[in-house]
């Protein structure tokens, strides 16, 4: 039987033709390679050097030293582009926003209930921790997309993409509204606090759902 890989998100589908959409990231058959053993390399013949060619000028000092720092910033760049995606930076990074968004929501809820003002400033720690970790878990699915899935805009990743940006954008405005008004859970708004707060814990799991079919693919 042959096999099939979707250049997307690396699925392998074995049968004699590729599936017709990808069970995966979604993208049509296009999208998949045939797989094959690689063939021998040939080495070829290296050009003989021409002693009639000119030597060409090189440039200035200055033009070189600004262009060998600029390359060696690109190899550094590249090296922690391609650290991050070998040790999987960004499954990592999301399991700290991921575990602790639910843990803040339901002390909200609990001080909703019972009044607890200790329980409110528990919740909004929580949130904090969220808030700072936000940035290296978009850094690294930035990168993870790019790199990984060339940038792919099939459901999946649009799905994704979607709803992390839902969750972000329900924790900035949690914190903001607790520093405007600390008595929010007190008010009458308490009850569209703590529904942006649910928003929040919904997106967060429609976002790790997303990346969890693409990590596990079967």
């Amino acid at each position: 039987m042959k096999k099939w890989q979707c250049s997307v998100c690396k699925y392998i589908h074995t049968g004699d033709e590729p599936p017709e959409k990808c069970p995966v990231c979604g993208v049509d058959a296009s999208k998949f390679v045939l797989l094959e053993d690689p063939a021998p390399d040939t080495p070829e013949a290296e050009p003989a050097a021409d002693e009639n060619t000119p030597d060409v000028p090189s440039n200035t000092a200055n033009q070189d030293a600004a262009a060998l720092e600029e390359d060696r910033v690109a190899v550094y760049l590249k090296k922690a582009s391609d650290l991050m995606l070998k040790y999987h930076a960004h499954p990592m990074a999301v399991h700290l926003p991921n575990g602790v968004i639910p843990v803040a929501v339901l002390l909200f809820i609990l001080a909703f209930f019972s009044g607890s003002d200790l329980l409110v400033k528990a919740g909004f720690i929580n949130l904090i921790f969220v808030l700072i970790s936000l940035p290296l878990v978009g850094l690294t699915g930035f990168l993870e997309w790019k790199n990984k899935y060339n940038q792919a805009r099939t459901t999946i990743f649009k799905i994704k993409i979607a709803a992390s940006t839902v969750c972000a954008t329900c924790c900035v405005t949690s914190i903001i509204w607790y520093l405007v008004d600390p008595e929010v859970l007190g008010s009458s708004g308490a009850w569209l606090f703590v529904g942006v707060n649910l928003l929040m814990v919904g997106a967060a799991g429609v976002a790790g759902h997303m990346g969890g079919k693409l990590v596990f693919k079967n």
